[in-house]
């Protein structure tokens, strides 16, 4: 099992034609630094693509999702990061609005 401690969300996109090492050199550009056990979310143009890289502490994973219908939700602020929890993520891949997710899996009004 890969355990992850962190999720961090990279708000510009990337280029889902990028490997690994593409989108390792991103993360090294828009986080400083790939820490081992954290996640590294990036989407395309359209978001309805999505990458995530993510350190084990011994090497790299690189995971893509393609959605047939829709997008996903993606953060907007513009060139910087955020941070989901767990409950987030989840609810990010399935197409939910992630970002009114809060404790206790309460969704708010925004």
């Amino acid at each position: 099992m890969i355990r992850v401690d962190a999720i961090w969300m990279a708000t510009l996109p990337l280029d889902m034609r990028a490997g690994v090492d593409t989108a390792l050199a991103r993360v090294v550009q828009v986080f400083g630094a790939a820490h081992p056990h954290h996640a590294y979310l990036f989407a395309n143009q359209r978001a309805n693509r999505m990458k995530v890289l993510v350190h084990d502490g011994l090497g790299v994973w690189l995971a893509a999702r393609r959605l047939n219908q829709g997008k996903f939700v993606w953060g907007n602020r513009l060139g910087g990061s955020l941070t989901l929890s767990a409950e987030q993520l989840q609810a990010l891949v399935v197409g939910l609005p992630w970002q009114r997710l809060g404790p206790a899996g309460v969704i708010t009004v925004l």
